[in-house]
């Protein structure tokens, strides 16, 4: 279960307020400035870049899950310390706290011309690490549940399936941008709703780790 909810968390990165609106952005540098005639270009560049960003985040679960297992004696306290600090990601998400260095954005600056598969995985690589901090607040909170796996390959696929439910979505809005303007639209006007839902998510998991819960609740829901 613990899968879904990181792959909940992807799909919720996507939506963010920091990421949709960039989305035609990089759709367009894919294709070179020209969306319009470009379509096959856009969607092999897209896999590239998802495979790029994919990489780089199954690393960071692999190296989250392999400090948790060595601060194993420790994993109590580190539940909580972990709790605490995604119910402030929560927090600052809904707007009742203001952090100023969780809600910086960061422009993005690496060479797109002239994009292919190969050069959209460096793409891919770069953005990941260059990450917006809204991003980074759901990145965050999946990691700290990756850090407090038993295992590091279970680590590793925490970070896949969140990975996945950001490219998902993506993939999808590459191949159809023509026919989801009214579907972005929507989610624009109520990006004050879901940031609420997407914070009250965020603490629920941070209650959850602080208490305990997390793993116990995980095995309720599967079962």
């Amino acid at each position: 279960m613990e899968y879904i909810m990181s792959f909940l968390e992807g799909i919720i990165t996507f939506i963010s307020p920091c990421l949709l609106p960039m989305i035609p952005i990089y759709l367009s540098y894919f294709a070179g400035g020209e969306i319009t005639t470009k379509k096959k270009e856009i969607i092999q560049n897209a896999c590239g870049f998802i495979v790029g960003f994919t990489i780089v985040f199954m690393l960071l679960g692999t190296f989250a899950s392999s400090v948790g297992i060595l601060l194993k004696q420790y994993s109590q306290m580190l539940q909580i310390v972990f709790g605490i600090i995604v119910i402030v990601f929560g927090l600052n998400f809904m707007g009742i706290l203001k952090i100023k260095w969780l809600n910086r954005t960061s422009e993005m600056k690496a060479k797109t011309t002239n994009l292919n598969f190969i050069r959209s995985i460096l793409f891919g690589i770069i953005f990941s690490i260059t990450w917006t901090p809204c991003v980074g607040t759901f990145l965050g909170s999946a990691l700290m549940l990756a850090a407090s796996t038993e295992y590091v390959l279970q680590g590793t696929l925490m970070l896949f399936c969140f990975s996945m439910g950001l490219a998902i979505p993506f993939l999808i809005t590459a191949i159809l941008i023509h026919k989801l303007k009214l579907t972005f639209d929507f989610i624009k006007k109520h990006y004050g709703t879901i940031n609420k839902i997407c914070g009250i998510f965020l603490i629920v998991i941070g209650i959850l780790m602080i208490t305990g819960y997390m793993r116990q609740f995980l095995v309720i829901l599967s079962n």
